[in-house]
């Protein structure tokens, strides 16, 4: 495999802490690397070093020299003053840019929803993530680094992305390195991983799963992790040797070590003692939403967000629930919770019930902000139960990976991802008997998300979680509901991958906004006036207007290539290069047509 880039004995150190302490390592043409750590640790900086946007203290970086390399940095920012469409394909007229297959699938995946005349601007701090890299996807690059992608992306999109970057190369060309929380689309992706710890990075062959049955052989053999980590990392290997049987089909993943590495470990979840502990604390009766609907003010216009549902959560019940952006994850737990009144129906709830909720912003702590860590914890409760055993405040802030330095840090000075695992902290040693996860995994590393797991395993009483990190879904939750944008909530048997079925199946259950681009909008077609089978027409012209154009196009690179070897002989026949001339003039001819069809076609979806 031909050498892409590299470092040799990279150091970078701030102030009184060694952040990389001489790291050596390349990425070779093939490579698609995961990286894992700890919050802190040196990730970004590493990614940023090698995309060549800093500059290390020691050693350096190499690159070879028509090497391309695409970066998303966390905190990209696009030009606010441009449209969303002039950010991502600039000046192009639309039948230049829908020519290419490729910048279509990224435009369909990405930024169907957003308003493609909007100024960016206007845009969500996740709308601009998803223009950002829909910006960076479109180009043609040999290595591509990403820090954090799925940051405000949905199930849908997170799938998407990897089909993307999985199908983007051959097998043997290009390169991916990718930094993320999101354990499901690691191993998707990877099939190496790094570890960057305490100023050093560990190479691992596989994705995730094969990372994590690595990590545990090598913390027993050299037994430098203290027995707390190692259990931690057993009883999560537990739950993906007895989870979906896919993972365990994974490259590299041994399966004889792994039964032999978990024979002793309890499953994750005693499931029947767990519902027996929450019907002594809850009764029978949970929260119960019935017949509800509800209409909100969207832009001036009424838009009916649910229609007739109705939700009933027993005691000891794990809800997982997904949904595409806009369909009211959100205000569907904000209904449950009593802040949010239904137009129509009533919330019936347990007279014992004590709910809790993780919001996505964790504004609650705002107020905190001169108290310490373990201040805010002790201010709640000093001793509390985890799997049947006692444990105080401190050893819970700990679990967490709040050290004891850390937990005399001001509650303002925490990074996003510490104040989020407080917050979970906070309500946990509150005792609520129902407890509602909005985004939890938002800032987080895969270390202290299997911590949070740990704890939850533990937790008796109603659980219900929002998320589109689908291992969380799958790890903390029995059952799997969604919310497809048509008011309507869904039973998912077959979780996560029915959910994708759904909306491979009925794409137009989107919520979009009125002013998508009209060549990547996946509206229902009811604000065009566009029936079903117009629709359905309209999707079939797409898919046979892109096989034709993707066969004219390779008819014109063999007209080119005969043009190329009929020119560079002595004695050219210039006639026979008129031909060929003449029949690439046509066949461009029937490319403009057909792009002019394209977009009709799209049209009809779209506005």
């Amino acid at each position: 495999m031909a050498h892409l880039l590299g470092a040799e004995n990279l150091g970078v150190a701030f102030v009184t802490r060694t952040i990389l302490d001489g790291v050596s390592l390349g990425l070779e043409d093939g490579d698609r690397i995961g990286m894992v750590g700890r919050n802190g640790d040196g990730k970004s900086t590493l990614m940023r070093l090698l995309a060549q946007r800093t500059t290390p203290d020691s050693g350096r970086v190499t690159r070879r020299r028509d090497v391309s390399v695409g970066y998303l940095d966390q905190t990209d920012v696009l030009d606010g003053s441009l449209s969303v469409g002039e950010a991502i394909v600039g000046t192009q007229d639309d039948h230049e840019w829908a020519s290419s297959p490729k910048i279509r699938d990224v435009m369909g995946g990405l930024v169907s929803e957003v308003d493609w005349h909007a100024p960016v601007s206007s845009l969500s701090g996740g709308q601009k993530r998803r223009v950002a890299l829909a910006k960076l996807l479109i180009g043609d690059h040999d290595v591509i680094m990403l820090d954090e992608p799925t940051n405000h992306l949905d199930v849908e999109g997170v799938a998407w992305l990897a089909e993307h970057l999985k199908q983007r190369w051959r097998p043997t060309e290009g390169g991916l390195l990718v930094v993320t929380h999101d354990r499901w689309f690691l191993d998707e992706i990877s099939t190496r991983t790094w570890e960057v710890h305490d100023a050093i990075v560990d190479g691992f062959d596989g994705g995730y799963a094969a990372y994590v049955l690595a990590r545990a052989e090598r913390d027993r053999m050299n037994a430098v992790i203290e027995s707390k980590r190692v259990q931690l990392v057993k009883k999560e290997l537990a739950w993906l040797r007895r989870g979906a049987p896919a993972r365990t089909a994974k490259p590299k993943f041994r399966i004889e070590a792994a039964n032999e590495l978990i024979a002793d470990v309890p499953e994750p979840r005693d499931t029947l003692a767990l519902n027996k502990m929450a019907m002594s604390r809850l009764g029978r009766d949970v929260l119960d939403l019935e017949d509800i609907s509800l209409t909100i003010d969207a832009g001036g216009q009424e838009r009916q967000l649910f229609s007739n549902v109705t939700l009933r959560l027993a005691p000891g019940q794990r809800l997982g629930l997904v949904g595409v952006n806009g369909s009211g994850k959100t205000t569907l737990l904000r209904m449950l919770n009593g802040e949010v009144a239904p137009t129509k129906g009533r919330l019936k709830r347990g007279k014992t019930v004590q709910t809790a909720v993780l919001s996505q912003e964790v504004r609650e702590l705002d107020e905190l902000g001169d108290s310490r860590v373990i201040e805010v914890i002790e201010a709640e409760k000093r001793v509390f139960s985890v799997g049947g055993k006692e444990v105080s405040a401190s050893q819970l802030v700990e679990q967490l990976g709040f050290t004891n330095e850390k937990q005399w840090t001001r509650v303002s000075e925490l990074s996003g991802g510490e104040r989020r695992r407080l917050q979970l902290l906070r309500l946990l040693v509150g005792e609520p008997n129902v407890l509602m996860l909005d985004e939890p995994t938002n800032d987080l590393d895969t270390d202290t998300l299997s911590a949070i797991e740990d704890v939850l395993d533990g937790w008796p009483g109603t659980l219900v979680v929002v998320s589109h990190d689908r291992y969380l879904l799958e790890r903390v939750t029995d059952t799997q509901m969604a919310l497809l944008g048509d008011g309507r909530l869904r039973d998912l048997p077959g979780g996560v991958d029915q959910y994708l079925e759904l909306r491979r199946a009925a794409p137009s259950l989107a919520v979009t906004g009125s002013s998508a681009s009209p060549a990547i909008s996946k509206d229902s077609g009811a604000g065009n006036g566009s029936s079903e089978a117009d629709l359905r027409q309209a999707r079939k012209d797409l898919a046979r207007i892109e096989r034709q154009i993707t066969k004219i196009d390779a008819q014109k690179g063999r007209l080119h290539q005969q043009m190329e070897e009929a020119g560079a002989k002595p004695d050219a026949d210039f006639e026979y290069l008129a031909d060929l001339n003449a029949k690439l003039t046509a066949l461009q001819e029937e490319t403009d047509g057909l792009e002019e069809q394209w977009l009709l076609a799209a049209e009809v979806l779209g506005e």
